[in-house]
C-alpha cells in the first residue's frame, strides 16, 4: 500500500502526526491499522509524533530508551530486566490520556514484579481513544479523527513480542524492533 502524498525524498517514509492529523506531506498517519497495511518492510520509517517522538528526544543521556505500548510492554518489561535488571528506571509519559497513564501503570507493575491486571491496561485504552474522541469533536469534520478502527490494535496487548530500543543521535532518535 502506498500511503497518501507520497514523496519520494531518498530517505524513506514519513509517518505520523501534528496535533492528531496526518501532516500533508506524510506518507502515514500515527494509525495502527493504517500502518498495519502499510507496505514499509525493508524502508526507513521516519516518524514524527505531538507526544511522543518529542519525548523521547528530550531524555539526555539514559541509560537505555525505549518507546512502549499496550502491544508491546510486556516485551519492553522483559528487555529492561534482561540488560538493567536492578538498575533504577523511570517511565516517562509522553501523553497526557488515561491510555498512556494506563500503560506506565502496567509497565511499573511488571518492573516491579507484579502481574498487573490485562483488563485494566485494556479499559485505560479505551478511556484514552474516548478522552481523544471528545477533544476532536468540536474540530470541524475534515479536522476530526476517527480512531474507531484503531480501537482493536491499540487493545491487543502484548501482541508483539519486543522491545523498541531507542538510541539519541545528534538531532533525532533511532527506534530498533529488538526481540525480547
Amino acid at each position: 500500500m502506498q500511503g497518501r502524498g507520497h514523496v519520494d525524498r531518498g530517505y524513506g517514509c514519513g509517518a505520523g502526526e501534528s496535533r492528531g492529523l496526518m501532516p500533508l506531506d506524510y506518507d502515514f498517519g500515527n494509525s495502527p491499522f493504517e500502518m498495519s497495511m502499510a507496505q514499509v518492510d525493508g524502508q526507513r520509517l521516519i516518524q514524527a509524533t505531538s507526544n511522543g517522538t518529542v519525548g523521547l528526544g528530550r531524555c539526555s543521556e539514559p541509560t537505555a530508551l525505549l518507546a512502549a505500548s499496550a502491544r508491546n510492554v510486556s516485551a519492553t518489561a522483559r528487555w529492561v530486566r534482561a540488560n538493567h535488571g536492578g538498575e533504577p528506571w523511570t517511565i516517562l509519559c509522553t501523553g497526557r490520556t488515561e491510555e498512556d497513564w494506563a500503560c506506565a501503570r502496567h509497565l511499573s507493575d511488571l518492573l516491579q514484579g507484579v502481574e498487573p491486571e490485562r483488563e485494566r491496561l485494556v479499559a485505560g485504552v479505551m478511556d484514552g481513544v474516548a478522552e481523544l474522541s471528545r477533544s476532536f469533536a468540536h474540530r470541524p469534520a475534515a479536522d476530526r479523527v476517527d480512531l474507531s478502527v484503531d480501537l482493536p490494535f491499540c487493545c491487543d496487548v502484548d501482541r508483539s513480542d519486543f522491545a523498541m530500543v531507542g538510541e539519541i543521535r545528534d538531532d533525532h532518535v533511532v527506534l530498533t524492533k529488538v526481540p525480547a
